[in-house]
């Protein structure tokens, strides 16, 4: 065989194995293996479920007597939900406590009387004594001075000397029972005055006892629903609790005005506004979805639950109607909220979006291959991610990596894509 002939023999044979190892790679240029979509525009919505009760922005506190003094028991109380009319009992109090507060100010006070009047009885015998010795004196004294001893030619030295003494000497007894009966009685009135205060202080405690007594029980102020408040643990007020006088221990709300209070995780909480429209059901009566949106938003997140570290943002919701016949104060309701609503959006799952070099990328079909691009994303819902800007309508884009090896039997017995692949953000969320 020629030179010649050998040499286009072998350029056929050449051209035979590239056809054989280009035929199947463009094959896989034109079938793709990654699964792809079309990016085109339409409605989207991140909705936001949230729970919580139904309360009345209008109600009638119901207050312990402030009458009372110290802490009051509860000893009866009306069941919680429960239908009153004006002036119904709705609480009783233990009236052991109040009943020994009377005792022991009637005693506190007989015996404040019985010291003013053993007091008021020793300072007028003493005042007595003291005004007799003061008569005596003024007898001694005048007779004295009708029978003194002035004439020495009469009486002698001695005697005139001794009669002026005894003149002397009964005037001041006079002035020094004057003084004491001054003083005495002084002293007997400030005396009287301190036990006069013991005996009021007694009676403005009986008193006291006395009109707590007669508020030991609560009465309904008008008609309605009565509902106890709950503390933080969420627990109603119940036989044996104690209350302080003026604490509020339920409310009887206006059915009219009823409202839900809901909690947002603060994970869900962002674009939480008010005016934005809310789907209310309430768990008794599923079957009814009532129309509301949102009045107030709380600034801060708190927890629901002291010892559990979740924090929620609270919203008040006003309802567009109410039906006092089957709506009730406290019953718990679940509230659908939309968050971010948008008529035209590009929005794709999330298995579409990677992250490489920490920035945000979506893979674009550009030919027969992708190219990453750079997109800034928006508003998340469950599954889907709203692109803003980087691609528009009609770009087919990736929804798996297209730069991870083909999957194939691993020779070290290890899995996975290979070192340095983007991560999808679609993945275990």
């Amino acid at each position: 065989m020629t030179r010649r002939a050998r040499t286009r023999t072998f350029a056929a044979a050449g051209a035979t194995v590239l056809a054989l190892v280009a035929i199947p790679r463009i094959g896989r240029l034109f079938s793709s293996p990654v699964p792809t979509m079309t990016v085109s525009p339409g409605p989207f919505e991140r909705r936001v479920v949230a729970e919580g009760n139904l309360e009345a922005a209008d109600a009638t506190p119901v207050t312990a007597p402030v009458e009372a003094q110290g802490q009051l028991k509860i000893s009866w109380l009306v069941p919680d939900g429960t239908r009153v009319k004006t002036g119904d009992v709705v609480v009783r109090f233990d009236r052991g406590d109040m009943e020994r507060a009377l005792r022991d100010g009637e005693a506190s006070r007989s015996t404040a009387e019985s010291k003013m009047n053993g007091s008021k009885a020793a300072s007028e015998g003493a005042i007595r004594n003291l005004e007799r010795d003061g008569a005596i004196a003024r007898e001694e004294r005048d007779a004295t001075e009708k029978y003194k001893a002035t004439d020495p030619d009469v009486f002698s030295r001695q005697e005139i000397i001794r009669d002026d003494i005894d003149r002397s000497l009964a005037d001041t007894r006079i002035e020094s029972a004057e003084k004491n009966r001054a003083i005495k009685e002084s002293l007997a009135k400030v005396d009287l005055d301190l036990l006069d205060i013991d005996r009021r202080k007694a009676a403005i405690s009986v008193d006291r006892a006395k009109k707590g007594l007669e508020a030991l029980e609560i009465r309904a102020p008008h008609d309605g629903i009565l509902v106890y408040r709950r503390d933080w643990s969420g627990q109603s007020a119940k036989v044996g609790d104690s209350v302080w006088p003026g604490d509020p221990v339920a409310d009887i709300p206006n059915l009219s005005t009823l409202q839900a209070r809901v909690f947002v995780l603060e994970a869900d909480a962002g674009g939480l506004l008010a005016g934005l429209p809310v789907k209310v059901t309430i768990e008794a009566h599923p079957e009814t979805v009532y129309d509301a949106k949102i009045t107030k938003v709380d600034t801060l997140a708190k927890r629901r639950v002291g010892w559990i570290p979740v924090q929620y943002f609270g919203a008040t919701l006003a309802l567009a109607s109410t039906d006092p016949d089957r709506m009730k104060p406290g019953e718990r309701v679940q509230a659908v909220i939309t968050l971010d609503a948008r008529k035209e959006a590009i929005s794709v799952p999330r298995n579409a979006i990677f992250e490489k070099d920490g920035k945000k990328i979506v893979y674009r079909r550009k030919h027969f291959s992708f190219a990453p691009v750079e997109v800034a994303l928006g508003p998340a819902a469950v599954g889907r991610v709203v692109i803003d800007r980087g691609i528009g309508a009609g770009d087919e884009i990736a929804l798996a990596d297209p730069s991870a090896p083909a999957p194939s039997a691993p020779r070290d017995g290890g899995t996975g894509p290979a070192s340095g692949s983007p991560t999808a953000l679609g993945g275990a969320r």
